[in-house]
């Protein structure tokens, strides 16, 4: 317990500047920040202050600090300490809250309040140039619910030295192109006052979000993300093997069965392949495979990978067009299902030799975040709550860790 009191003896009125008199005191305890691993409490005794001029509308009033605000519980230490350690440290509410000494609804009403007002900034938007977008579950559960989806922007832009640190703009619930583009028109993108200038954007094949981007960023240009352009061909491939372990034997697969032993290995790119994984594909795919169905799907699944794994962008511009230009043709129906998907994308395929190879990874990462603290909170029930949670975690705030440089000792 830290006793704190003022030693004003003579103050003016706040109102008509007279000589004010004492009236008495009040005590207000407030919980400080943690020291040497103990919670702290501070105990101030305020004055009471009586002007003694009667015309006067002020007629007594309280000492008042920004370090303990009236009817506070927490001093503002407790709080921005409170909030810096869920920005900074992956930590709960519940451990705050035990390092402070109080309850957990004191801790959390006092860390939403301050945290509003960090996140209400406008200048958090600022200088935003590339952004991408991606859907995530914030409450999973088994029944169909229609808010269970949240719609995230992330900040993908590079700072001057082309190191992306991709930071959460905001998440909006729900998963549609309308959810899009309503924040985009609410953070001012049509206005005169526009704090977000966009001139590219990363998305996934989800024609609502690029239909958002269209008309709410008609300058912006955008790029369909690589991980899930392979992940497309990746699904194809996956459907062509399934069809035709169906067809050959009649059943889903097994263990022992051929192409179920090396469904792994159709999946990992021609490049990384061990002379163990080659030997299995000859063995096994020749057996499970008597119509080339699967090694042809997967040498165009090979091909789609290629286009993102080019020595030069120009050789990966040259192999996407081949892609782009063949795949349909091609008779087994699951890789020209394909092709027709990959073609309707064309424009937004090819934007990533013109960006400098924008891609959703930085988004993806922050989802990474994003469910480290869904995990350590053991889920969310409230939107507000959870939204507030991931921005203080993943708004950018952390420092930046760079690699120290190795630096040989001299011989």
């Amino acid at each position: 317990m830290l006793d704190v009191e003022s030693d004003a003896d003579l103050t003016g009125c706040p109102d008509c500047g007279v000589v004010a008199i004492g009236h008495g005191r009040r005590v207000q305890v407030l919980h400080d920040a943690p020291c040497f691993g103990r919670p702290v409490r501070v105990r101030w005794r305020k004055r009471i202050w009586r002007c003694p001029e009667p015309s006067c509308p002020r007629s007594t009033w309280t000492e008042d600090h920004p370090y303990a605000p009236a009817r506070a519980k927490l001093t503002t230490r407790a709080t921005a300490w409170a909030v810096d350690a869920l920005r900074h440290d992956d930590t709960t509410v519940s451990a705050i809250a035990r390092h402070l000494g109080v309850a957990w609804d004191t801790c959390w009403s006092a860390i939403k309040t301050a945290a509003s007002q960090r996140i209400a900034d406008p200048a958090r938007l600022g200088n935003v140039k590339t952004i991408g977008v991606d859907e995530h579950i914030w409450r999973p559960s088994k029944i169909a619910s229609l808010d269970k989806a949240v719609t995230v922007m992330v900040d993908l832009t590079r700072d001057p030295d082309g190191c992306l640190r991709a930071r959460l703009l905001d998440a909006v619930q729900g998963r549609s192109g309308k959810v899009y583009a309503d924040w985009l028109t609410d953070q001012g993108v049509e206005g005169v006052d526009v704090k977000v200038t966009i001139e590219h954007a990363a998305l996934d094949p989800f024609r609502g979000y690029a239909n958002a981007i269209r008309d709410e960023l008609p300058d912006a240009v955008a790029v369909l993300d690589a991980f899930h352009v392979v992940k497309l061909a990746g699904n194809a491939l996956d459907d062509v093997r399934r069809r035709v372990q169906q067809a050959t034997l009649r059943r889903r697969g097994h263990k022992d069965d051929p192409l179920y032993k090396i469904r792994r290995t159709l999946l990992t790119g021609e490049e990384h392949l061990t002379d163990r994984q080659r030997q299995r594909l000859e063995t096994y795919l020749p057996v499970g495979d008597p119509d080339y169905e699967v090694e042809v799907a997967w040498r165009c699944y090979q091909l789609v990978r290629s286009i993102y794994h080019a020595e030069t962008p120009q050789r990966g511009r040259e192999v996407a067009e081949k892609v782009l230009d063949t795949l349909h043709t091609c008779p087994i129906p699951e890789v020209k299902r394909l092709g027709k998907t990959l073609r309707r994308w064309r424009e937004e395929i090819l934007a990533y030799f013109t960006t400098g190879g924008v891609s959703n990874g930085g988004t993806e990462a922050i989802n990474g975040v994003i469910e480290k603290t869904r995990r350590l909170a053991h889920g969310f029930r409230n939107f507000t709550n959870y939204r507030i949670r991931i921005l203080l975690a993943a708004d950018g705030s952390r420092p930046y860790r760079r690699r120290p440089a190795i630096r040989p000792e001299p011989c």
